[in-house]
């Protein structure tokens, strides 16, 4: 009996941690802006009539403005480079927008840029 309950538990335990690879970026994949790691995303603004345009959301902007400004061109950067090749971009909104200028609402920044192919 207690060796049926010692093999359960290790099937439980080894299933915890494969189920958890993967799931979460570790530090040592992020980037830190300004000593801050800060939960950017980008996305198409709409794939099938304009899909070069996108747009880069960037959460906590009340932590540092430089640091969110910043980690919004890496991740539109790099949204860029993943989808076609090139990390030459066209901002609407962007890092070298005027700081009055920014889309900056409820902790959150908004940069617009369309990414300019090869």
């Amino acid at each position: 009996m207690a060796k049926r309950v010692f093999v359960m538990t290790m099937v439980l335990v080894g299933s915890l941690l494969v189920s958890a690879c993967g799931t979460a970026k570790s530090r040592a994949t992020r980037v830190a802006f300004d000593g801050i790691f800060f939960n950017a995303n980008a996305k198409h603004v709409d794939k099938k009539t304009t899909p070069t345009d996108f747009t880069v959301t960037v959460n906590g902007v009340s932590q540092s403005l430089e640091g969110a400004r910043e980690a919004g061109r890496y991740e539109g950067t790099k949204f860029c480079i993943q989808n076609f090749g090139s990390s030459r971009i066209v901002w609407k909104v962007g890092p070298e927008t005027e700081p009055q200028n920014l889309r900056i609402e409820n902790d959150k920044l908004t940069y617009a840029g369309s990414c300019q192919r090869p």
